[in-house]
């Protein structure tokens, strides 16, 4: 794997974190997510990782 890519999605609860096809986490802002994805992000530069960090704009709630 030569990057990680991490995506802020809508979630019942708020927010989460959409990394490697998983959805991690919850957050109750855009804002707590980007601050969560922060310290995974630097260390996989640290590794020699390109990294990509997408935050679409406020989406709304899913129904489910």
């Amino acid at each position: 794997m030569n990057s990680a890519s991490y995506r802020i999605v809508a979630s019942k609860s708020g927010y989460a974190i959409e990394h490697d096809g998983a959805i991690e986490g919850s957050y109750v802002t855009r804002e707590a997510a980007f601050e969560a994805v922060v310290a995974p992000a630097s260390n996989a530069i640290k590794d020699g990782l390109a990294v990509a960090i997408e935050i679409p704009r406020k989406e709304s709630r899913p129904a489910n």
